[in-house]
């Protein structure tokens, strides 16, 4: 793994257009069952638009910035030794079915333990007005072979 991609920006995803299907789904997957995220009424009673997103359905974005990484031929990672470590989400609010969102990798740290590399990066998602929905973080570790 090359130590030298902390700090590296990966460029800007294109926009995602989050889908009201996509959340029931999400929803339904991690069995999210509160209304607001199935029901569009009770999502409105409560004040959204439009159903709102479980709070870990940003991994769906993030999955687009981390996919930069891992086809950076400059990074070296090595995906077939790839555990997922970590993951935190830290949100400014709902994601809302409508949402325009777009996503931009920085890697934050880069390391060795134990013989194992880890990479921390985090995941900027922001809505079609430039503002801040959520930061995704995420640490993938790199088994030694």
């Amino acid at each position: 793994m090359n130590p030298e991609i902390q700090g590296r920006q990966y460029p800007p995803t294109a926009p995602y257009l989050v889908g009201r299907e996509k959340v029931r789904e999400f929803a339904r997957a991690v069995q999210a069952t509160h209304p607001e995220h199935l029901d569009v009424e009770a999502a409105r009673a409560a004040g959204h638009a439009d159903v709102i997103a479980p709070p870990t359905f940003p991994i769906v974005i993030q999955e687009l910035t981390l996919r930069q990484l891992l086809e950076d031929e400059t990074a070296g990672v090595d995906f077939t030794r790839v555990v997922h470590g970590d993951q935190r989400f830290s949100a400014t609010r709902p994601i809302v079915a409508g949402d325009e969102l777009t996503a931009q990798l920085t890697v934050t740290s880069v390391k060795s333990l134990g013989g194992n590399d880890m990479v921390t990066s985090e995941s900027v998602i922001t809505d079609a007005d430039g503002e801040h929905v959520v930061t995704a973080t995420s640490t993938l570790v790199v088994r030694a072979a």
